[in-house]
């Protein structure tokens, strides 16, 4: 069995999958922390792997950028390859003074400017949200770290990087933590097909004061993370 952008057969990947934008960092999660590691997609360079965490088998995904590119990885995996939780992780610039470059952001819910919902053609404006039972893990495992500073709220998924006049300002008035590009689709993806979500993020921008952490940083360095989310997935 394959899909147009997974070559892996059924059963290739576990229940729980981290999914990465970035497919390098997904080769790098799974060099660093799985034992019995193999990739089980290629397709695209859009690489994913399978091995175990302290025993628990866990897989890691790259979804490549933007709601377009995730919905369909985690469209797949929910539909395809019988995959129950879907833990994002990716960076994010935040809009709030006290969210500086190496804090975690975890997404109760994903305000957008995309278009995904629009599909459904719902009868209304739909408010995708986390699964609480993901929230409440990983939060709960990311609280008792004395290295990490957490803070769980609304954020935005936008459909461009390059925003000229975005306006920031706005968002921070509605409360909105910080500003990335895929937790919206792939919490309409969950809620459509019964499953769990949750998109965490490493804080890599200060969009208020400029500051932001290098490029192999962003691919490497944010470890605080990665073991969360591996912890909540071992939980489950």
């Amino acid at each position: 069995m394959s899909t147009p952008h997974i070559e892996a057969e059924r059963g290739a990947y576990a229940k729980t999958v981290l999914m990465p934008g970035d497919p390098l960092r997904a080769k790098f999660i799974a060099e660093t922390f799985l034992t019995d590691a193999v990739q089980v997609n290629g397709v695209r360079g859009m690489l994913g792997f399978t091995g175990k965490y302290k025993g628990v088998p866990v897989s890691v995904q790259g979804s490549g950028m933007g709601c377009p590119s995730m919905g369909i990885y985690s469209y797949e995996l929910y539909h395809f390859y019988d995959v129950e939780n879907i833990i994002r992780i990716g960076t994010t610039g935040s809009i709030r003074e006290d969210l500086k470059v190496g804090d975690l952001v975890m997404a109760m819910g994903a305000c957008t400017t995309s278009n995904f919902a629009a599909q459904y053609h719902l009868p209304g404006l739909f408010a995708p949200t986390a699964s609480f039972p993901l929230l409440k893990t990983a939060e709960a495992i990311a609280s008792a770290r004395k290295d990490l500073h957490c803070v769980v709220g609304n954020v935005l998924s936008a459909d461009v990087f390059y925003d000229d006049v975005s306006p920031v300002e706005d968002w921070r008035k509605m409360g909105v933590l910080a500003i990335e590009m895929e937790a919206n689709a792939l919490y309409c993806n969950a809620a459509r097909a019964g499953k769990q979500a949750l998109a965490m993020f490493t804080v890599s921008d200060e969009l208020l004061t400029g500051a932001s952490a290098s490029a192999a940083e962003r691919q490497t360095a944010f470890t605080a993370m990665m073991e969360v989310a591996l912890d909540t997935a071992a939980a489950l």
